[in-house]
């Protein structure tokens, strides 16, 4: 409560304090690094299906066109 009381009793430097923070924002933004977060390695998943019978054209028709439609 204390700090409410300070801002009643001097609102001027609540006033300049937050246009100071206002202005100095996009300069910190600025020089803020935007590499903040480490390398890693995104999990890949590979599938690898046999299907004895079917030609490849009948294949990709009958299986990627629907998987992706979703």
């Amino acid at each position: 409560m204390w700090i409410v009381h300070l801002a009643l009793r001097r609102p001027y430097t609540f006033v300049v304090a937050s246009l100071l923070l206002l202005l100095l924002t996009p300069f910190v933004l600025l020089r803020t690094p935007t590499d903040i977060f480490p390398n890693i390695n995104i999990p890949v998943v590979s599938v690898i299906w046999g299907y004895t019978g079917l030609s490849a054209r009948t294949l990709s028709s009958a299986w990627f066109t629907p998987t992706n439609a979703l």
